[in-house]
């Protein structure tokens, strides 16, 4: 048996950072959505919280999984979802471009907490500082 830990931090933001997840009950129900397709799917889901307009997503990768089709899996379905139960006004749609860094085992909890704490975090930042501040920490190139 292979044993494999590969935890990915995903980053994404809705269609044009549009604030469509615009309460905290909207946004729970999304995440819990999120999290039990993904089990369903056979994708470990450690953690996903967010804001209005984007979700972060803790995931562990199994050895047959790759970023890019568990992005589609995640964002395809939860899109489709939100869209089939109406749960927004308008065509919910998620930004095709997203974020994924692999996080090492002694930062799991810092970033399960960074996660966890996304309303006060931007309470006090945006998401488009948070996502330059992304692109300068781990040295991405700049559009």
């Amino acid at each position: 048996m292979s044993y494999i830990k590969t935890y990915i931090h995903f980053v994404w933001s809705t269609k044009n950072r549009f604030p469509f997840l615009d309460s905290k009950e909207l946004r729970q129900k999304v995440w819990l959505h999120i999290k039990e397709n993904a089990k369903e799917k056979g994708i470990f889901v450690d953690f996903v919280n967010g804001y209005s307009d984007h979700c972060h997503c803790l995931v562990s990768l199994g050895a047959d999984q790759t970023i890019q089709k568990t992005m589609q899996l995640i964002k395809g379905e939860s899109s489709f979802w939100i869209n089939k139960n109406n749960l927004c006004k308008g065509q919910f749609q998620w930004q095709d471009d997203y974020f994924a860094v692999s996080v090492s085992e002694s930062m799991i909890d810092r970033v399960r907490n960074y996660i966890k704490n996304q309303e006060q975090h931007h309470a006090k930042q945006s998401f488009h500082e948070e996502y330059e501040a992304f692109i300068v920490k781990y040295n991405f190139p700049k559009e």
